[in-house]
């Protein structure tokens, strides 16, 4: 990693733990930095809070005291998720101390390239599959992948080498607290409507996912989806090279599709059928992928071979098993209508969907014709399940049933079901009405899946 001085001896504040609190608190640690983590879980049932003291790290837990901002810090490091309207921030902000996130941290001591991608639906997919082309290269460093994906960036920019690439998925919330995070290559896979409850509008949302590229210049690349007259818009605000990727084929200068074909420029690379995750939403994914690994000289071999072999993220449309002729899929990472869309347009067959989650104030009735297309049975639960009920009744869906949870929904789903059916759990919700986080959520689906087939018992 980079040898850097700027937090030698500074005083510096790190806001909210979990993983990238935890490694942000190392690293700077580590950089000589005296820390101050504070988090608002208390101490006794805080095991990490517990080992960073153990560490020799200063920790402050049960609450976020005011009085931290007459300690005089230099920089600030909050979790992603925590708002700006929170007082601690909110007080270093008008103390004009720095608030950043602990991508930022990372960006200033990685050696290697980075590749930063953000989007509404479609990051962690295009993320991994950029990770897994560039590694086909034969003569080129290890790419790795980090960030919103689960992999802190400051514990993989500290092991990346000079010949190595961070192919880091960047959240909204992460972006807002960039200041030098400068990717040679920034993806945008979608702009949607979501997380408004966090930015207030959707301006602020959109202002914050462009933050990818506001450090870029003429020698870097800005590679976007070109099906929309509004983010072909905003690719004009970037002063990097703009390589578009269009699935209805609105340009040839990019990755495109044409009849079922894909190309990249005038090199035809597979056809789209052969992409081994259904769905249009990974055409598009892969298309944003195709782009980066023909920037970074990946072989057309080495691109389709991935495409080929790919069988997805989990908790993202991830294929679980076939039981007795139905098919079970995890799509826990669907936490908005888009995704869920997106997903049920992936399927032929007569769909089975457990959905609900945490009630963020909207509506569902832009999910109405993807139901009535392609759900036969809607299983519904959480705080949104009334909601989406209506949804569903406004779709035409005769079959509908309330439960507790996506666990106890899966065997009045295995009932409802036929052979030949697709059963998927794909929320359209946030979990934290029931769950910690959308894995959570979906490994208890998968162990209730298990316990349906037996295989639980077998473990």
């Amino acid at each position: 990693m980079k040898s850097v001085e700027q937090y030698r001896n500074q005083k510096v504040l790190v806001l909210g733990l979990a993983k990238s609190g935890v490694n942000a608190a190392r690293l700077l640690h580590k950089l000589g930095a005296f820390v101050t983590v504070n988090d608002k879980k208390d101490f006794d049932n805080n095991p990490d809070a517990q080992e960073l003291l153990s560490e020799g790290i200063k920790v402050i837990t049960g609450g976020h005291p005011l009085s931290l901002l007459d300690e005089d810090f230099k920089v600030v490091v909050k979790n992603p998720g925590i708002p700006y309207s929170n007082p601690i921030v909110s007080g270093a902000i008008k103390k004009h101390i720095p608030v950043i996130t602990e991508v930022e941290l990372a960006s200033q001591i990685l050696e290697g390239e980075l590749i930063g991608v953000t989007g509404t639906n479609g990051k962690t997919t295009t993320t991994t599959l950029i990770t897994m082309m560039l590694n086909q290269r034969a003569d080129a460093g290890k790419a790795y992948v980090a960030g919103n994906i689960g992999v802190p960036a400051s514990a993989v920019a500290q092991k990346a080498q000079k010949r190595d690439t961070m192919v880091t998925e960047l959240s909204s919330f992460m972006l807002c607290g960039i200041d030098q995070l400068h990717p040679h290559i920034a993806v945008i896979t979608n702009i949607y409507s979501t997380h408004l409850d966090w930015h207030g509008n959707r301006a602020n949302y959109v202002k914050a996912k462009m933050r990818i590229t506001m450090n870029q210049t003429a020698d870097d690349y800005f590679v976007i989806n070109w099906d929309s007259q509004e983010w072909r818009e905003l690719s004009q605000q970037s002063k990097a090279q703009v390589v578009p990727f269009s699935r209805q084929g609105n340009s040839k200068a990019g990755a495109y599709e044409e009849a079922g074909k894909l190309y990249f420029k005038d090199e035809y690379i597979m056809d789209a059928k052969d992409i081994k995750i259904p769905g249009d939403h990974n055409v598009e994914n892969a298309l944003a992928a195709i782009v980066v690994a023909k920037l970074q000289g990946v072989s057309t071999k080495g691109i389709v071979q991935v495409l080929k072999t790919f069988s997805g993220v989990r908790h993202r449309t991830q294929y679980v098993e076939t039981y007795e002729g139905r098919q079970f899929y995890n799509d826990s990472k669907a936490t908005n209508l888009v995704s869920t869309e997106m997903a049920l347009k992936g399927f032929d067959q007569p769909v089975v969907l457990l959905a609900g989650g945490l009630d963020r104030g909207n509506t569902f009735e832009k999910m109405a014709p993807a139901l009535k297309d392609h759900v036969k049975t809607l299983i519904v639960f959480g705080e949104t399940a009334q909601k989406v009920a209506d949804a569903g009744k406004l779709a035409g869906i005769q079959d509908i049933e309330f439960t507790e949870n996506c666990e106890t929904a899966v065997p009045i789903a295995w009932k409802r079901s036929d052979p030949g059916d697709i059963i998927i759990l794909s929320p359209a919700c946030a979990s934290w009405d029931q769950y910690p986080n959308f894995e959570v959520r979906g490994d208890r689906y998968i162990k209730a899946i298990e316990k349906l087939t037996g295989k639980a018992e077998e473990n």
